[in-house]
């Protein structure tokens, strides 16, 4: 299995104008074409919302003709060409309907010719065309409305949400700003080995993403810092215009994320790539690391040596580097772990989804080409195994925190010299080293818990990192017996953090024990965060962390065992939901209001939970709610009402926009989440992968569509139909939508949801249009399917939990 990215969704270069001649002369119709219709040049079709249009137009300085589609109100700016090789030199081609069904391009006034066709191999009945609201433009069967073609198929510069870039459909520049037929750059999937994202000029590599570990492209963190865009409608800065936002690739070969200033009336680019030295492809040549916070920015990695002093005492790094000692084999080597990296290129690699991370380690050291290894897969704990041979390419040092390791092979003692000298700035974080009993030292991870100095708390002291915790520390023993030494037959669930298994203590508690993966996201930082935030927390409606256990790598919490598991267990299935009338419902919506309510105000600390979702919520024997997780917590001190992260964390669907887009997250942040949440409680229904007909909307977008068209009751689950009280899910459903709106500032505090949904008299604001508004809109990225697959797959990122 080799994992494929078949989907990039964004909606986020160039500048591209139409010329004045396109837009002076149109004649608007509607948003649609049918069977028996053509559009001329200097007519327009328009997408229902007045976005997009779809006509012929002439770039800058060029008096040929083409089919494009372009935002109508943002200085008329090209997203997509149809005739983009094959221009037209006058003003007779019309876009009409072939005989089967087929869209199609005809110049000329008495001979036509045919310029452009959407090139279906089967026959269309009763055809229609017509521009969405999101610019894409597509051909139905005008009887079953199927859609048989999508320019979002064919993407050409830009990107919008729902834009497929697959193996074989690269984003293509123009080849200068007045001419959009095929440039030098290109962006893709490689073609070639694991999945990553390579921008190149002609063959060359220009810039990679790294490989997909499940989370992420590491090498794209600060470009698409979240990748999941939604139309993005909201108030803008003149009269409530809407924001749009695009990724496009520029004729001189920069990826850019580009946002539309309402002021200036211009397309303001808000990063690209690449943009510093070491997002381009072999700055620092092989075996070399680059790292923008270091001067020299080059360096070689532990146990290598440059390949040519002179050149680098130039900083000239294209050499690379090389072994200070060749490895020894037979056993004799061992591993550095480096972390916070974009891996090496896959250029000479071997790979399989199924070995564990041991068994990759035992592998690499016994295959003496080997030279690196690590997770192929980083997700639910980790899995899969890569293995590197040769030189290593192509290595960049990220600024966020680095969810994956890197495990090089060195010469023992080379590792050695290496522990010896080792400072704190350098990336290695521990030996890995053969079962060989071998002179060397081994550096290990000292828990937090167990080494940390104490103190007496004093008068008026608040900060709770450094308080001590009354908190029971289990020893390792007692809970491997509690859990039948972590037996697959006790294992409950798993995480991005690591598995969760059910326990019996001796005295006859049920327990539920999370065992950290050494190899997850959650090291000793958010343990010790977890740790400290719950241990402090008492409330009915947040599940109560018992204990803790810190056995050389291995970090456990404990906590009281939840009978009926995750809120998600229930709702989405459709079984399972029957055990969940409406009263249930309703009152698992307030403990989820009234816990969420007392981390943002009633406790003595301001917690932000920043991972909300219905897997967190936990059930007790009678399906009271508890909200857990709270690795991913953030303490606000004093008057903090917001802050920003470069780290993005939680899971996408419930993400607020502004926390997505840009980093920033608040209790309204969690506000947002709780909306998702209550949603999918009263439907039924996940927000992502919601089963709609209309493939334009997500959940959110459906929820408020039948609001205002008064049929909001019609997103209700089916298995309420009997117990609901109408006025009760109504009025939850405008509590849902009113905290899902765009802007932050819109959404109502925790406090107020609660008065709202207890109160039987309090008249409630009008919702106005939620963020995430498209299912699209957060549908991105990847999943895994046969090697070279050609079927359509959108992935999705969920966030460790």
């Amino acid at each position: 299995m080799e994992t494929l990215l078949t989907t990039l969704s964004v909606f986020l270069c160039i500048f591209m104008p139409i010329s004045s001649s396109s837009s002076s002369t149109a004649t608007t119709t509607t948003d649609t074409l049918l069977a028996n219709q053509s559009l001329s040049d200097g007519q327009t079709l328009t997408s229902s919302d007045h976005t997009f249009q779809l006509g012929f137009f002439s770039p800058p300085k060029s008096k040929n003709r083409y089919l494009g589609i372009w935002f109508k109100n943002s200085n008329s700016t090209v997203v997509w060409v149809a005739n983009r090789a094959n221009p037209i030199s006058d003003s007779s081609a019309t876009l009409t309907f072939q005989s089967d069904g087929n869209l199609a391009i005809f110049n000329g006034t008495k001979t036509k010719t045919l310029v452009w066709s959407s090139n279906l191999t089967r026959r269309v009945e009763n055809p229609v065309a017509q521009i969405l609201w999101s610019g894409n433009f597509v051909l139905k069967n005008g009887i079953s409305g199927d859609s048989l073609w999508r320019s979002f198929d064919y993407p050409v510069d830009t990107l919008l949400v729902g834009v497929n870039i697959t193996r074989h459909k690269d984003l293509v520049s123009w080849k200068t700003p007045e001419d959009p037929s095929p440039g030098h750059y290109s962006f893709s999937i490689d073609a070639h080995g694991l999945t990553q994202l390579v921008l190149r000029n002609g063959s060359a590599k220009r810039f990679r993403s790294g490989p997909w570990n499940g989370l992420e492209f590491p090498g794209l963190d600060y470009f698409l810092f979240n990748p999941s865009f939604a139309p993005s409608y909201r108030s803008g800065t003149q009269g409530g215009e809407p924001v749009y936002r695009r990724i496009a690739l520029s004729p001189s070969g920069w990826l850019q994320r580009l946002t539309w200033n309402n002021q200036s009336r211009e397309w303001d680019v808000l990063n690209s790539v690449p943009q510093k030295d070491c997002d381009k492809y072999g700055f620092c040549g092989a075996n070399g690391v680059c790292d923008m916070g270091k001067s020299p920015v080059c360096k070689c990695l532990p146990g290598f040596t440059p390949k040519n002093w002179q050149e680098w005492g130039r900083m000239d790094w294209r050499g690379g580097c090389v072994r200070r000692t060749e490895l020894e084999n037979e056993g004799r080597d061992g591993f550095l772990a480096i972390q916070k990296l974009k891996l090496p290129d896959v250029l000479d690699y071997w790979t399989s989804s199924d070995m564990s991370l041991d068994g990759c380690r035992r592998e690499c050291l016994r295959n003496g080409s080997c030279v690196a290894y690590t997770n192929s897969d980083i997700s639910e704990g980790g899995k899969g195994c890569i293995m590197w041979f040769g030189d290593l390419m192509d290595i960049r040092m990220l600024d966020n925190d680095g969810l994956q390791q890197l495990y090089l092979k060195l010469a023992s003692s080379d590792i050695e010299a290496h522990s010896r000298s080792s400072k704190k700035n350098t990336p290695v974080v521990a030996i890995v080293v053969p079962s060989v009993a071998v002179p060397m030292v081994i550096l290990s991870v000292i828990g937090w818990y167990m080494s940390r100095p104490t103190r007496k708390k004093t008068e008026g002291d608040g900060n709770a990192e450094d308080e001590d915790l009354d908190l029971p520390l289990y020893d390792w023993t007692t809970i491997a017996t509690a859990t039948s030494n972590f037996s697959l037959t006790n294992k409950i669930g798993e995480g991005g953090f690591g598995p969760v298994y059910k326990g019996k203590l001796v005295e006859g508690q049920e327990i539920a024990v999370k065992r950290l993966s050494m190899d997850s996201g959650q090291g000793i930082s958010e343990f010790k965060n977890e740790v400290s935030l719950i241990s402090k927390l008492q409330h009915r409606n947040l599940v109560k962390l018992l204990g803790c256990c810190i056995h050389g790598h291995e970090k456990l919490l404990i906590y009281e065992y939840m009978t009926n598991e995750s809120l998600d267990y229930f709702i989405y299935d459709k079984e399972r939901s029957n055990l969940l009338d409406w009263q249930k419902r309703f009152d698992i919506i307030m403990g989820i209001a009234r816990g969420l309510l007392y981390l943002h105000q009633d406790s003595r600390l301001r917690i932000i939970h920043r991972d909300l979702k219905t897997s967190n919520i936990l059930l007790d024997e009678e399906h009271n709610p508890k909200i857990s997780d709270f690795g991913m917590a953030r303490i606000f001190a004093g008057d903090q009402m917001e802050a920003n992260t470069k780290r993005v964390v939680g899971t996408y669907g419930y993400m607020s926009p502004e926390y997505a887009l840009e980093g920033f997250f608040s209790t309204k942040s969690d506000i947002f989440s709780f909306g998702v949440v209550l949603l999918e409680i009263v439907s039924g229904k996940k927000n992502r992968g919601f089963g709609n007909s209309n493939e334009e909307h997500n959940l959110l977008g459906n929820a408020w569509t039948l609001w205002k068209e008064g049929k909001a009751m019609e997103i209700m689950d089916i298995a309420l139909e009997e117990s609901c009280i109408p006025s009760e899910v109504l009025k939850c459903i405008q509590v849902g939508l009113l905290c899902v709106q765009q802007l932050s500032k819109d959404r109502p505090s925790m406090s107020s949801v609660v008065s709202m949904l207890s109160s039987e008299t309090i008249s409630l604001p009008q919702p106005i249009i939620p963020g995430y508004f498209t299912e699209t809109s957060i549908d991105i990225l990847l999943r895994e399917e046969e090697s070279h697959s050609e079927n359509g797959v959108t992935v999705t990122l969920l966030g460790g939990r």
